[in-house]
């Protein structure tokens, strides 16, 4: 089997997790809470919507603001993360979650011009 990272994945939102079971996905996020075994973490997409990830082994940075999680969902429609990277904002430059949200929309509605879901190999 491929490694997650080289295999072709839809970006997705919360809306879309349920359709998404035993899949690789790619989620972006803004990071609402880390669990303080810091295993877990809850991130809202641009609908405000909630995600739970989970990861492997615990943090070993401070998690905050917008981060990209690519994972499998499971059959509770948890993000099983492989990798996450979190998305640098700098004052003045800060990532439009919704706008990203509108974006995802339009490419799950319009999937004949966007191959793979909208994939983006990473």
């Amino acid at each position: 089997m491929a490694n997650i990272i080289d295999v072709p994945k839809p970006r997705i939102n919360c809306s879309m997790l349920s359709q998404h079971i035993n899949r690789p996905v790619c989620f972006v996020g803004r990071v609402e809470k880390v669990h303080p075994t810091g295993k877990t973490f809850t991130v809202s997409d641009g609908e405000g919507k909630i995600a739970t990830v989970e990861l492997n082994e615990p943090l070993d940075e401070e998690l905050s603001g917008v981060v990209e999680i690519i994972g499998m969902v499971s059959n509770k429609g948890v993000i099983m993360a492989s990798v996450y990277n979190m998305l640098r904002e700098d004052k003045g430059n800060l990532f439009d979650i919704e706008l990203y949200n509108e974006a995802l929309k339009v490419v799950h509605d319009f999937p004949q011009h966007y191959p793979f879901e909208g994939a983006v190999s990473g």
